[in-house]
């Protein structure tokens, strides 16, 4: 309890002491560390969320043939669907292509949306909600 406490405080003096500008990219980078330190993110984990396919060649990868996706969101999709994620090593988006080639309207659909992290996830909202831990960092990611 003294940890969670501690680092409470710490939040707390640390979030009054930053500009507001500042205060979300805060929370976010104390969250991802909590999570780390609890070994439920991985350090590949929060890679994957900061660079994701920014790596990739377009060239040498599987093409893009859909018009209302860039070229850097099918790369990050690409690198999504390589990914493994959390202390299990879940490769939890390995289908990810074929789904939004199966499903192609509802992907558009979510992609389109103004605030996708409050609407349902084709194909893959079941098993987000499934995974208690890890689950609000895929939605996340997508």
């Amino acid at each position: 309890k003294i940890i969670d406490k501690l680092t409470y405080q710490v939040y707390r003096y640390m979030n009054r002491g930053i500009f507001e500008r500042d205060k979300l990219m805060f929370k976010l980078m104390m969250t991802m560390r909590i999570m780390s330190m609890a070994s439920q993110l991985t350090a590949g984990d929060v890679g994957t969320f900061l660079k994701a396919g920014s790596a990739l060649d377009l060239k040498a990868e599987r093409p893009n043939s859909y018009r209302w996706m860039p070229d850097k969101v099918w790369l990050n999709v690409i690198q999504l669907s390589r990914s493994h994620f959390g202390s299990e090593g879940l490769h939890f988006f390995r289908e990810l292509p074929d789904f939004i080639a199966r499903n192609e309207a509802a992907w558009r659909k979510f992609f389109d949306e103004n605030e996708p992290e409050n609407v349902h996830i084709p194909d893959y909202e079941e098993r987000v909600l499934m995974e208690r831990s890890i689950g609000p960092f895929l939605r996340l990611l997508l």
